[in-house]
């Protein structure tokens, strides 16, 4: 009993910390680099994982509508995602012009964008942790062990499910079902957007995996989505990666995730499409240069 009390605390605590939070007004977000309307709930507080910056941006008839309701696409590594002023290479996703233009030529619906920070616990938070079973892994060939007690993968998941994705359907207008909710990211943010769908199918319906970092761990995650994949049905995949720096070597682990769409029921091209971009580098500019392909995919009418 004493257990369950603690946890009611803690849950109460962080609602009124939320809440709290929840009565400042977020910063309209500007600059050259930003296209539309962009919000930042800045250090956005959270119980299980360490605060960040949130931006959100809304679609072009936003403001105009009282009562439509909208999709929501939740990216990570989110300060890539819209401003090349913070984005890690200088270069920015451009997600911003590109559901702009998307919208306006009606390949895409209307939707929200949260884009939500990293932190310096990136490798902790996306790398997946119920695929390991040892008490360490190594992320890449030639690195050192990485004990898996500090993967905060699952807390990472509860972060969004539980706080996050809470927040923005209240304080927002925004269809709130798994087939209305897409998480997406690259690289570890790949992988971490395919362990959210696998893990959280009733919440997330929609994963966009960009240039995935199938080799972590030697692959292990892929091991995982062979046991644990969800059923076809609802569901809707997009993979794709390049074939040069780091991405040269992706295209051996992606031949064997494909096999598992198919032996799940996915339909190639309607429920699931991979997608091989020849000279493509591992970077901002080469996904920047492809969003619109699964942006069209998730999120088409």
């Amino acid at each position: 009993m004493h257990n369950r009390y603690v946890g009611l605390i803690a849950a109460l605590m962080m609602w009124l910390a939320v809440s709290a939070f929840a009565r400042d007004a977020p910063q309209r977000v500007t600059g050259d680099g930003i296209t539309g309307h962009v919000e930042r709930h800045g250090d956005f507080p959270s119980g299980h994982v360490p605060a960040r910056n949130v931006d959100v941006w809304l679609p072009p008839g936003y403001a105009s509508s009282d009562h439509q309701r909208y999709p929501v696409l939740y990216m990570h590594d989110g300060q890539n995602v819209f401003d090349p002023a913070t984005s890690y290479t200088g270069i920015d996703w451009a997600v911003d012009e590109a559901m702009t233009r998307l919208v306006s030529t009606g390949q895409v619906r209307e939707a929200i964008v949260v884009a939500v920070w990293n932190t310096p616990r990136r490798l902790q938070e996306y790398m997946p942790r119920k695929p390991i079973t040892a008490a360490s892994f190594t992320p890449n060939i030639g690195d050192p062990p990485f004990p898996v007690v500090d993967l905060s993968s699952d807390a990472y998941l509860r972060f969004l499910v539980e706080e996050l994705k809470p927040f923005v359907d209240t304080h927002y207008r925004t269809l709130t079902g798994p087939e209305d909710t897409a998480v997406m990211g690259s690289s570890l943010g790949g992988l971490i957007s395919a362990y959210a769908v696998t893990e959280h199918p009733n919440i997330f319906g929609r994963a966009g995996c960009v240039s995935t970092h199938w080799p972590a761990g030697q692959g292990i995650v892929v091991d995982y989505l062979a046991a644990h994949l969800p059923q076809a049905g609802t569901l809707r995949w997009y993979f794709d990666y390049g074939t040069a720096t780091i991405d040269a070597s992706y295209e051996p682990y992606q031949q064997r995730v494909d096999p598992l769409m198919q032996a799940k029921g996915y339909r190639a091209g309607k429920d699931w499409i991979t997608r091989r971009y020849t000279g493509a580098e591992h970077n901002e500019a080469a996904w920047r240069e492809r969003i619109e392909v699964p942006l069209v995919f998730l999120l088409s009418p």
